[in-house]
């Protein structure tokens, strides 16, 4: 029943009188009224389904709407009202209710909805809506008023809010070429203009504020349309489509025919209980008797034992999604209308309203999934636009590498949300569908775009291509989307579009790398930080190596008192906790730690004290010094201890702050990518498909291979085809789904529609059958879905893969390997002083284990009740005898003149020890001074150049000079060998170094200095950031001066780039030359130093050609100028190799110190005169010949310093 309250408003609104509408005198305070009412409704929205019910739109507004036009305050209440009443349901209730009661309101609601539809179907109010529009835009915007603004917006929100009303499809009960509500509805806005306003708003340059509600209104009027079949429309049915519809029949009329010829030889229904009874001889019953069958034997073929079983009710949360969007073909005369409509949108409002639209987008200007309106626009219109007559320029907006980044974020958004949101996942699925089919779009118009006759069409398609392939995140996004499919969210269509946009990425990646010799693409890795354990802090030490030192002697003192005195109290000092629960034999790292702790803490006595005790605590394996000890070995196992990084407990404190940091730390990690280029290999990208998620998705869809198209069902066979046949895994396809699919393939009367199928099928069946010949688990193998290795352990063999590199799985423990585990076990668990799974593996015969593979096995046999009982427990500190001492000093006097004297001991020492003791001892003993002495020596030797006479002193001291650089310091043992593998070519990158240095000297002599010290920079600065980083990869050389970029498309400073390394740029994919992520900073440093030192002997050779004027005919003069000229070039050749080792970074600050500043003025480089002012520079020109230190050198001499500053900053 209605309100009483708004009964009465309704009836002051007027009344109708035949066609004539009689308003009230308080017909505008009522629709006021209405509208107040609607805003304070309840939540079942009781007052709109009071207003609907009652009709008041078709009876009451609509009319004044019509007939009262000229009434601006009346209108502009009515256009309110109507915005608000037909706003859609999914606003008002914000999404559709699971509650029964608020889903029969919506429902309701939704109903009304549908009748306003068909009331507002009328050339009468769409031209009524279209008048009061045009004359609103016929006012210039200074004119225009902030009301006209609102009225135009509502009116747009008017026509947006009717079209969007979903269709009754029970109710209408439309075949297609009919007229539905909404074909109706088109058709009206087409007879009153309206669609000519939305295309002057879209190609307006003044009117970009209704860009996105243009948009809306456009994409809902081509709701139901599809873009080919509109593209076609009047001109005749196509070759291809009559050749698919005579297709469709065929295979309607033989599955027909069969249905009665199946028929035809049942048998009549009289006496059906007389026809005799079966026994089905190997298929069991219930029981273990074989099957009854009691039927006749014509239907033995239709057997199953699903029959007369109840099927499965299938949960709702499980259930499949549905299919919301339903496509149909309008009438004739509304799609020759939308089909001129979108020539017409495409050829003047395309290009502006879509990049409108965009600028909106990024600029945050839109509500919220608004980019869903341009992703449609952009799949519809490309669509058409290649369906109709295909032209690149209209549709050049979206045309760009720009657009596919646009949709791959949105695409990559909305499935991490369809994932984290659950409660909308449906809805994220949806606007992921659009994002697909634009990104579907957008790959089919660059593939048609190679064909087009016009080259620079065929180049820009390339140049997209190129990037669209480079970059890894479009390659890896259909892999996500495979793994990710999840048919309760997605429908059946969503992966019906990714598996043919996947066919179509396929084809043409595959068609771009025929076309290449090879294809380098971009490869991004994720390098996690390795963190170490929360309750454990190595080398926590507070004091620095510096600080040790200044502290022992001191103990050392107190230690010699102590040790040579009375005997110490051992009572007093306990070095275990006995009141912890740890083991007092798992004490001893916590003993060793608080003997460290006291020698921090300058109690001496203490240490002494505490070491005692432990060794009368713990005297297994000598780790607190033998029994016989003497106090001197007794005072340096003490100071090896102060040394010694030992594990430490952390604090509560400091366990909470890690706890809390825990989080960001993982996802500081996270962010560490590697970005590096690699060689493109197609049938390895291919190889990423192979797996049982991606196979599942194909199968989903192939399972109605009669309701898909040819080219879908093309699309499935294709990517199975290239799984099994370019990939030689036919194994991967053998699967019991499979086969029964391929069964009820074969047995279709319309099989042979599906050639490409049934050939497919027959192919993959012979590929089992032939393996089952020889591997007969290849039966049992059908119940599973496999992968790679097992695809290659059915063909070649089961456990064949257990020793290769691609195999990861570990061969099983034999009955015998077992026992002799157990045997060592028992016999050596008891032994002190040695590590049982030590001893284990020493004496395990059979095939070769790794420490935890023991552990583990141990446990799983009980013979240990958990892993930290086999660990290694505590720090072992072990003395040197004599003897020891005595190999070491023969060994170092023996090594002492090679290039590797630490190294060289490491291996021939008989105790094996790591390098830090040895280094200790060595420094201990008084052998060596510093531990520089010990770093290895690396000799470069370079080959002999022919160069001039002149300049043979030079490069001698450049010989010289490689042959110091010795002092290197070392890393891990194991890079030891590969740097010794790359001497070799080392040795050979020397001879380009030497030939590298004349071509540097050509072109400072050309007059490129400038480019040839902006080339030493980017040679140091990338030295220093793959130090700073640790991890190199290929730098660009980026010119950013016109004089760079010149200099760059020189051949002979191009030659000198290769002979330098740096890499030339990947024709079509790289635009700058890079220096190669293989060179060391070592190497950059020495590369840029041949440069410094080829520019510094031009500086030389200008030095030494400039001359003082004087008066002619005076030879003893010039005699002594000569001489002059002399020591300074003897000088300068003295001071080149230490200002080459500044430049490579090879040179302490002592050294750097001790250079006098006369040499630094002369040899300083033209970028410090850049910095000079023009008054600067007319002062060199008159006083070049005689170089004084005065103030002008000073200057330059500071603005150098400060230049060095900032570089370092």
């Amino acid at each position: 029943m209605m309100n009483c309250e708004l009964l009465a408003t309704c009836s002051a609104l007027g009344y109708l009188e035949g066609d004539t509408y009689h308003r009230e005198p308080d017909c505008l305070e009522s629709v006021k009224d209405l509208i107040r009412y609607l805003r304070h409704e309840d939540e079942t929205r009781d007052v709109r389904q009071q207003l609907g019910s009652a009709q008041i739109l078709q009876s009451d507004l609509l009319p004044i709407l019509t007939q009262h036009r000229r009434d601006k305050p009346l209108f502009d209440a009515v256009i309110r009202l109507m915005v608000n009443l037909t706003q859609p349901a999914l606003l008002c209730f914000g999404s559709v209710p699971q509650e029964p009661s608020l889903r029969h309101h919506f429902l309701q609601v939704l109903a009304y909805l549908q009748a306003y539809k068909e009331a507002f179907a009328s050339e009468k109010a769409f031209g009524v809506l279209s008048e009061a529009l045009y004359e609103l835009l016929q006012l210039g915007w200074e004119e225009r008023q902030e009301e006209d603004n609102l009225l135009i917006e509502r009116i747009l929100l008017l026509v947006r809010n009717v079209l969007h009303v979903p269709a009754d499809l029970e109710r209408e009960q439309r075949v297609d070429d009919d007229a539905s509500v909404h074909d109706r509805l088109l058709w009206a806005l087409h007879l009153s203009g309206l669609d000519d306003l939305l295309l002057f708003l879209a190609s307006s340059p003044a009117e970009q504020q209704w860009s996105l509600h243009v948009l809306e209104v456009i994409s809902l009027m081509f709701r139901d349309q599809n873009p080919e079949q509109l593209a076609g429309v009047g001109q005749g049915r196509l070759a291809q489509e009559r050749r698919t519809d005579v297709a469709e029949l065929e295979v309607l009329r033989q599955r027909e025919m069969a249905e009665k010829k199946t028929r035809a030889l049942q048998r009549g229904n009289r006496h059906s209980r007389f026809g005799g009874s079966y026994i089905i001889q190997g298929l069991k019953s219930i029981g273990e008797r074989d099957l009854v069958f009691h039927k006749g034997l014509h239907n033995l073929q239709n057997y199953t034992s699903d029959l007369g079983k109840q099927p499965r009710r299938v949960p709702k949360r499980r259930q499949a999604a549905r299919e919301l969007s339903v496509q149909r073909r309008s009438a004739l005369n509304v799609r020759l209308f939308l089909r001129d409509f979108c020539s017409e949108f495409l050829e003047n409002c395309y290009n502006r309203l879509m990049g409108s639209v965009k600028d909106h987008l990024l600029r945050e200007k839109a509500q919220q999934h608004d980019e869903t309106y341009y992703m449609w626009a952009l799949a519809f219109f490309m669509a058409f636009n290649r369906a109709a007559s295909f032209q690149p320029g209209l549709v050049s907006e979206t045309l760009s590498v720009r657009t596919f980044h646009f949709i791959e974020q949105n695409l990559t958004n909305y499935y991490e949300m369809m994932l984290t949101d659950r409660k909308e996942a449906a809805s994220w699925a949806r606007r992921m569908h659009l994002a697909l089919k634009a990104y579907q779009e957008l790959l089919a118009t660059v593939n048609e775009m190679d064909v087009c006759p016009d080259e620079a069409v065929r180049e820009s398609s390339r140049i997209i291509k190129n990037n669209i392939f480079y970059v890894m995140e479009y390659r890896e996004l259909f892999l996500a989307l495979f793994r990710k499919f999840d048919e309760r969210f997605q429908p059946r269509s969503f992966l019906r579009d990714l598996v043919e946009t996947t066919h179509l990425f396929l084809k043409m990646l595959e068609r771009f790398c025929r076309s290449r010799r090879n294809l380098m693409v971009q490869n991004k890795r994720k390098r996690r930080k390795k963190r170490k354990k929360a309750s454990v802090a190595s080398g926590d030490a507070p004091y620095s190596p510096e600080e040790l030192e200044a502290v022992w002697p001191s103990l050392a003192e107190q230690l010699q008192c102590r040790a040579q005195g009375s005997e110490l109290g051992l009572d007093s000092a306990v070095p275990f906790d006995a009141a912890s629960e740890v083991p007092v034999e798992e004490q001893r790292a916590e003993a060793m730690v608080r003997i460290q702790d006291c020698l921090l803490a300058g109690q001496a006595l203490q240490a002494l004290t505490l070491l005692r005790s432990a060794r009368e605590v713990w005297p297994e394996r000598d780790v607190f010094g033998a029994q016989d000890i003497s106090p001197e070995e007794e005072i340096q196992l003490l100071k090896q201890i102060l040394w010694a990084p030992l594990p430490r407990q952390q604090g509560l404190e400091e366990q909470g702050a890690e706890q809390e940091d825990e989080g960001e730390e993982e996802e500081e990690a996270l962010d560490v990518v590697q970005v590096s280029e690699r060689e493109f290999n197609f049938l390895d990208y291919l190889r990423r498909f192979a797996n049982a998620t991606v196979l599942r998705a194909y199968l989903l869809l192939l399972r109605s291979y009669e309701q898909n198209s040819a080219h879908t069902n093309h699309c499935v066979v294709k990517m199975l085809h290239r799984l099994a046949h370019d990939l030689k895994m036919e194994a991967l396809l053998f699967q019991l789904s499979l086969f029964y699919l391929f069964n009820r393939l074969l047995s279709d009367p319309a099989a042979g529609a599906y050639e490409e199928l049934v050939t497919f099928a027959k192919y993959i069946l012979g590929k089992f059958f032939a393996l089952a010949a020889v591997n007969q688990k290849a039966f049992v193998e059908l119940l599973f879905w496999k992968n790679t290795a097992v695809v290659r352990e059915m063909t070649e063999g089961y456990g064949s893969q257990d020793g290769g590199s691609s195999g990861r799985r570990l061969p099983g423990w034999s009955p015998e390997e077992e026992a002799q585990l157990r045997e060592l076990y028992l016999a050596h668990k008891d032994v002190e002083g040695q590590d049982v799974v030590d001893t284990i593996l020493a004496h395990l015969k059979a095939a070769p284990r790794t420490r935890r593979q023991v552990i583990h096995h141990l446990v799983r046999l009980g013979l240990a009740d958990s892993i930290k009982d086999l660990q290694r427990k505590g720090a072992q500190i072990v003395l040197w005898t004599e003897d020891q001492e005595l190999e070491l000093q023969r060994l170092f006097e023996e090594f002492q003149d090679s290039d590797d004297v630490l190294g060289n001991i490491m291996k021939n020492i008989t105790a094996k020890r790591s390098r830090a003791r040895i280094v200790d001892k060595l420094l201990a003993l008084g052998l060596v001074a510093e531990r520089r002495e010990l770093y290895k020596k690396r000799r470069k030797k370079l080959a002999p150049s022919s160069l001039p006479n002149e300049e043979e002193s030079l490069h001698g001291f450049c010989q010289e000079d490689l042959d110091e650089e010795e002092n290197v310091p070392e890393k891990e043992d194991e890079e030891e060998e590969e740097e010794e593998g790359g001497s070799e070519a080392e040795q050979a990158r020397g001879g380009s170094v030497l030939s590298a240095e004349c071509l540097g000297q050509s072109l400072h002599q050309e007059g490129f200095t400038a480019p040839l010290l902006w080339l030493q920079n980017c040679l140091l600065r990338a030295a220093d950031d793959r130090e700073e980083v640790g991890c190199s990869q290929a730098v660009p050389l980026v010119p950013l001066t016109e004089e760079n970029e010149e200099v760059m498309e020189n051949e002979q400073f191009q030659q000198l780039l290769r002979k330098l390394g740096v890499r030339p740029p990947a024709s079509g994919q790289e635009t700058f030359w890079r220096i190669p992520a293989k060179l060391s900073p070592t190497q950059l440093r020495r590369m840029a130093a041949s440069l410094s030192q080829a520019e510094g002997e031009e500086t030389l050779h200008l030095g030494l050609e400039s001359k003082v004027p004087g008066e002619p005919g005076l030879e003893e003069e010039h005699q002594q100028e000569e001489d002059h000229q002399k020591e300074h070039r003897a000088h300068a050749l003295r001071t080149l190799p230490s200002a080459r080792k500044k430049k490579a970074g090879l040179v302490s600050p002592e050294e750097e110190g001790t250079s006098g500043g006369k040499e630094q003025l002369m040899m300083a480089p033209k970028k410090r005169q850049l910095l000079d002012s023009d008054e600067e520079q007319e002062e060199d020109k008159g006083g070049r010949g005689t170089p004084e230190l005065g103030v002008p050198g000073i200057r330059k001499k500071k603005r150098f310093q400060i230049e060095d500053d900032d570089e370092g900053a």
